[in-house]
């Protein structure tokens, strides 16, 4: 499972001109599900992803975590993570996870953080989306597990 987090001041994602998520400050989280991914997966990376110190303390340190921050997040599924760009020019997605077990496990990550609290946006899955962003710093880092 593959969550690219991105530091923002302010995202939202918009399906047929309207818009569906949207947070201030917070993480934009593009998630990527793979064949070999199940729940206790998708606990670690939520896990990871609400814990992670990407914000700024008092003393310009990324020492915060989301909560501490008093972030939010929008999860947007994002199947081309999970592409093998390793050969040729074009990438393959034999290795991403198939539709029904992505769904379920896009829908148990944002459920699971809305669980521990954490306000949470989503995109549509499958959707054609328009996602737009203010990356603050920027900031952008690749979890895996």
């Amino acid at each position: 499972m593959i969550a690219l987090i991105q530091r923002v001041s302010e995202a939202n994602v918009v399906v047929d001109g309207v818009t569906i998520g949207e947070i201030d400050k917070g993480l934009l989280v593009l998630l990527g599900v793979e064949r070999e991914d199940d729940v206790a997966k998708m606990q670690k990376l939520a896990t990871k992803v609400m814990s992670y110190r990407v914000f700024s303390d008092e003393n310009g340190k990324m020492n915060l975590n989301l909560e501490q921050a008093g972030g939010s997040l929008l999860v947007v599924s994002q199947f081309t993570l999970a592409a093998d760009t390793g050969r040729g020019l074009r990438p393959s997605f034999s290795g991403a996870g198939t539709p029904d077990q992505a769904r379920e496990l896009y829908q148990a990550f944002v459920d699971f953080c809305q669980s521990k609290g954490v306000n949470t946006q989503t995109g549509e899955f499958a959707a054609d989306m328009k996602v737009s962003l203010v990356n603050d710093g920027p900031v952008t880092f690749n979890l895996q597990v």
